[in-house]
């Protein structure tokens, strides 16, 4: 059974959760390791691969135990989802292979690194349908809940104590993806990427696309984060105080402060400077105290994770069993006014009911 499914350790406030960098950019611009369509589930399809995966995270991990913080550890199954599992000409029982051996890995990183202290976290991950920086072909909120669906459902008979949606653009895909973990009863997190504007690529505020997804799923996500973004290019209305703010837990920062189309352009993510992001993180944390999250995106290696783990350090130890707090959420009224009310929402201290199979449902607003 999956160790933390009912009680997501990062949701007790104050602990500091460390995270690995940028998977894929490592293994790519350090390491010389070529992923066809950034596709770093295709190493788990060979003994080599795995141990290239396992020496990856080996070193995060081992940051996150020295500096005695928690540590998030990511299925590498970011493009393990239908659409891009065809273009890598995976069977379906191969697609369910995969998913399940990125959370065989993620258990071998907890087996090696866990102590009474630090728990490790296993996230089953979830990528966009698209590219993951350009919404060219949107979804419906039903579709993408029909289409993520197949994945989560997989991660559901695993050991992963959550799923977790990176790179996201847009909301209707984030409330699908959400609506598709709830009929599989599993817990989710959503991370959007923004641009230097600090809009989402498809034109929303983050702000929006919170209150977008809260209120068609009945604020089901257990938070929101943001990834693959500098911290320079969050939202400039970032107030602790602000219900919206409050639902954010969690950062995963590109090292570059160069926007998506530059990095693109310039055929991968510049150097950076892993001591200045490590500072943002720790500004971020004073202005954001709820952030319990945080660790590197793309352009970032485990010298980033270190100097983050540094700049973070030392941190109030946790209890492994996290206490239920009332979380501030937004109620939003047909006409679009907000209002701000403490919703006491289902945490994760409290089993998850059974949920039928049906997603992409329309949902009452809360």
């Amino acid at each position: 059974m999956a160790r933390y499914r009912n009680a997501l350790p990062q949701m007790t406030d104050g602990v500091t959760m460390l995270t690995d960098g940028g998977l894929e950019t490592t293994l790519i611009y350090r390491d010389g390791i070529e992923l066809p369509h950034f596709a770093a589930c295709e190493l788990l399809r060979s003994e080599h691969g795995w141990r290239v995966l396992l020496d990856y995270f080996d070193e995060n991990a081992a940051i996150a135990q020295e500096a005695g913080l928690p540590f998030n550890v990511d299925s590498p199954t970011w493009r393990a989802n239908p659409d891009w599992s065809t273009r890598l000409s995976y069977s379906r029982d191969e697609f369910e292979e995969v998913n399940r051996e990125g959370i065989r890995l993620a258990e071998e990183v907890r087996l090696r690194y866990e102590t009474p202290e630090t728990p490790v976290v296993i996230a089953g991950v979830v990528g966009p349908r698209g590219d993951g920086f350009h919404p060219r072909a949107r979804q419906s909120a039903a579709e993408a809940a029909e289409y993520h669906f197949r994945q989560v459902a997989v991660f559901a008979d695993t050991e992963a104590d959550y799923v977790s949606g990176l790179t996201f653009t847009y909301s209707d895909e984030a409330i699908g993806l959400a609506r598709a973990a709830e009929a599989a009863a599993m817990p989710v997190v959503i991370s959007f990427t923004v641009e230097t504007d600090g809009l989402l690529a498809s034109g929303e505020s983050l702000r929006q696309a919170i209150y977008a997804v809260d209120r068609e799923t009945d604020v089901y996500p257990e938070y929101y984060m943001v990834n693959c973004a500098h911290p320079s290019h969050l939202p400039a209305d970032l107030d602790a105080h602000d219900a919206w703010v409050h639902r954010i837990r969690g950062l995963r920062a590109n090292a570059s402060t160069r926007s998506h189309a530059e990095i693109e352009a310039a055929g991968g993510p510049d150097e950076g400077d892993a001591e200045a992001l490590a500072l943002h993180f720790r500004t971020l944390r004073q202005r954001i105290p709820q952030l319990t999250v945080m660790g590197g995106c793309c352009g970032s290696d485990s010298r980033y994770t270190r100097a983050i783990a540094d700049a973070l350090t030392p941190a109030r130890r946790m209890t492994v069993t996290p206490t239920t707090a009332t979380m501030a959420t937004t109620a939003v009224t047909a006409a679009g006014t907000e209002m701000r009310s403490p919703v006491s929402r289902p945490t994760t201290t409290q089993a998850r009911p059974q949920q039928s199979a049906t997603v992409g449902a329309n949902r009452p607003l809360p």
